[in-house]
């Protein structure tokens, strides 16, 4: 059984695991986009590339990370403001390959995997698996969101050395409307005023469990091994 031992200075206890976490493991500073930061700064596509492309016709990969970084900004800054009433957040991991968990939130609601999509201010239906914006292709955000929360759900466990349920969220940033929400029972959609009102959730998990799960959430290690 977990048994936490140490205390900080407001009375909290804390994992002593933490505290030997070395600092290139430990993903507690990232910022919102962190990982998508990275990318775009290591893009080796200047912008003739860029443009010459967008006149062919062509997206560029960096314009959709571009936009997934201002999503991912925007939501991430409303759930940093929920810490303040006893949840934790953890932004931007990394996972073996191409995939990227945007923010998990944990906290005494529970554990929340947060997947973000930019919707340029319009009106979205979502179905079991897609989002669909009008004038544009269907996103499989739904199906993802999903994806990611039962991967963040097998790391965490494994991890903790307990079960962690996580549920998965589905933000659509910028969306004035959203149809059909109702329609994936198991993973919540919200619009991006919405976010906050997780902060009103509890009584899923105590305070030591929350720590420990943060604890693990936030050592890349954890991540790069699953």
């Amino acid at each position: 059984m977990y048994e936490p031992t140490k205390s900080s200075a407001n009375g909290r206890r804390y994992d002593p695991e933490r505290l030997f976490l070395p600092p290139d493991d430990d993903l507690a500073p990232n910022r919102p986009g962190e990982t998508l930061r990275s990318r775009l700064d290591g893009s080796r596509t200047g912008r003739a590339g860029l443009l010459l492309a967008r006149l062919l016709g062509r997206r560029p990969v960096e314009d959709d990370w571009r936009r997934s970084l201002a999503a991912e900004q925007l939501v991430g800054a409303r759930l940093d403001g929920l810490t303040a009433g006893g949840w934790e957040v953890v932004h931007s991991i990394a996972l073996p390959g191409d995939a990227v968990i945007s923010h998990l939130l944990i906290g005494p609601g529970g554990v929340f995997c947060i997947t973000d999509e930019q919707t340029r201010r319009a009106r979205v239906r979502v179905d079991d698996a897609m989002v669909r914006v009008p004038r544009e292709r269907p996103r499989p955000c739904v199906r993802r969101a999903r994806q990611c929360a039962v991967r963040s759900a097998h790391v965490l466990s494994y991890g903790c050395r307990f079960t962690v349920q996580v549920e998965p969220v589905l933000v659509l940033a910028g969306a004035t409307g959203v149809d059909g929400a109702e329609a994936s029972e198991d993973v919540r959609v919200l619009r991006e005023p919405e976010v906050e009102g997780l902060g009103a959730l509890g009584g899923v998990l105590h305070p030591e469990r929350v720590d420990r799960i943060h604890t693990v959430a936030r050592n890349r290690r954890v991540w790069t091994a699953a």
